[in-house]
């Protein structure tokens, strides 16, 4: 966090939600970015315009899945894979049962 701090100085005191100046603060980080909420020399949170949060948030998402995604990859074993048409035999599907799918988007 201290990094953080020695690099902007783009900074807000808590005392100004107290007094008022709400409305100012996020005019001010929708027209600049984001702002590091002080309270006295202690960082206590960040204001970040809502187009950043939400890509914050999808990233995140991303990254979570991606991480998901991996472990269950650590355990992939391609010897125990079978083939679509087994799939179909196992479950009892049959070509006339797949009639008129053809045009569905599954993912």
């Amino acid at each position: 966090m201290t990094a953080i701090l020695d690099t902007t100085t783009k900074t807000v005191p808590f005392s100004a939600f107290d007094e008022g100046k709400a409305a100012e603060i996020f005019a001010e980080v929708r027209r600049s970015g984001p702002r590091i909420v002080m309270n006295g020399s202690k960082a206590e949170g960040v204001i970040v315009p809502m187009d950043e949060y939400e890509l914050m948030t999808m990233d995140h998402d991303d990254v979570r899945l991606i991480a998901i995604a991996d472990e269950r990859m650590s355990h992939f074993d391609m010897s125990q894979t079978i083939t679509q048409e087994e799939m179909d035999r196992r479950l009892g599907i049959t070509e006339a049962d797949l009639v008129g799918w053809e045009d569905i988007e599954l993912e």
